[in-house]
C-alpha cells in the first residue's frame, strides 16, 4: 500500500509528529492538578491540528500528468504571481543566439497549505543546477525573487522545440530548506517529481518568448504541479 507522504519529508515527517506526540502524552499526564479540563482540552485540540498540517504539507499526491509535448506544465502548487517579460540570464540562451533575446517569467506562491513537491515542467535534460545563498524574505515580495536562497535547474527540452528553460525553486520566511533530487545530465518526463520547498516558498518558470508559445495562465490562477498547463506552443499560422 503506497503511503501518501512525499520521501522528501525525511527526517520532519517522523521528528516533528514524534514530538508533538510527546508533548501532547505530556500534557494529558502532567498537567490535570493545574489546569482545568477544558484546557487541557483546547491544548489538544490544537496540537492534534498542528500534527494533522505537518502530515498535510508533506502529502504525495498521485497524479496522471498530461503527455501532450507540447504543453508547459506548472511546476508547483499555488498561485500565480507574476507574469513578466524580463532578460533572461547568459546561460539561458543558445550559443547561436545574441543576447536580447527576452523570456517570459511565470511566478507561483506556494502558501504552507499547499503541497510543496516540485515537477518537471515537460520532457527536459538537466544541463546545469546552480544554488545560491541567501535571505528568506516573504515570498510574496516581489523581491524575494531577487535577493532569497535558491536554487536555478538549467534545463533544455527534448521534443521540438528544444528551449531552454529555468525552473527556479526559491525559500520563503518559513521555508529554509531547498530539496533538489536530480543531477546535472540526468533527464525528466513532463510531470516528474525532482524536489520540494518545505514550508511557504516560491517556484519560478522562464520560458524563451516566441511568436509561437503562449501563456495559458493569468494572475490570481491556481495551478497544480504536472497537472495545470503554464504554456501551450501552438503552430505558427502561415
Amino acid at each position: 500500500m503506497r503511503i501518501p507522504l512525499t520521501k522528501y519529508g525525511w527526517p520532519q515527517v517522523v521528528i516533528y509528529p514524534a514530538v508533538i506526540l510527546a508533548v501532547m502524552a505530556g500534557v494529558a499526564l502532567g498537567t490535570t492538578a493545574v489546569l482545568p479540563l477544558w484546557a487541557i482540552i483546547s491544548i489538544e485540540v490544537l496540537l492534534a491540528a498542528i500534527l494533522i498540517w505537518i502530515l498535510s504539507f508533506f502529502r504525495d499526491p498521485e497524479r496522471s500528468c498530461p503527455s501532450d509535448n507540447s504543453l508547459l506544465l506548472a511546476p508547483a502548487d499555488g498561485q500565480i504571481t507574476d507574469i513578466e517579460r524580463v532578460e533572461p540570464p547568459p546561460a539561458f540562451l543558445r550559443k547561436q543566439e545574441g543576447p536580447g533575446r527576452a523570456a517570459l517569467r511565470l511566478g507561483i506562491f506556494l502558501s504552507i497549505f499547499d503541497t510543496h513537491i516540485n515537477r518537471a515542467p515537460c520532457n527536459v535534460k538537466v544541463e546545469k543546477i546552480t544554488y545560491k545563498k541567501g535571505k528568506y524574505k516573504n515570498a510574496l515580495a516581489p523581491e524575494s525573487a531577487r535577493v532569497n536562497e535558491s536554487n536555478e535547474l538549467y534545463l533544455v527540452r527534448t521534443d521540438s522545440p528544444h528551449d531552454r528553460l529555468i525552473v527556479r525553486q526559491i525559500s520563503g520566511a518559513i521555508a529554509r530548506r531547498i530539496v533538489c533530487d536530480t543531477t546535472e545530465g540526468s533527464e525528466l518526463t513532463g510531470g516528474e517529481k525532482f524536489g520540494m520547498l518545505k514550508f511557504g516558498s516560491r517556484t519560478e518558470l522562464y520560458v524563451p518568448l516566441s511568436e509561437n508559445a503562449k501563456c495559458m495562465v493569468k494572475i490570481g490562477d491556481k495551478v497544480k504541479a504536472g497537472l495545470t498547463p503554464l504554456v501551450k506552443y501552438v503552430k505558427r499560422e502561415a
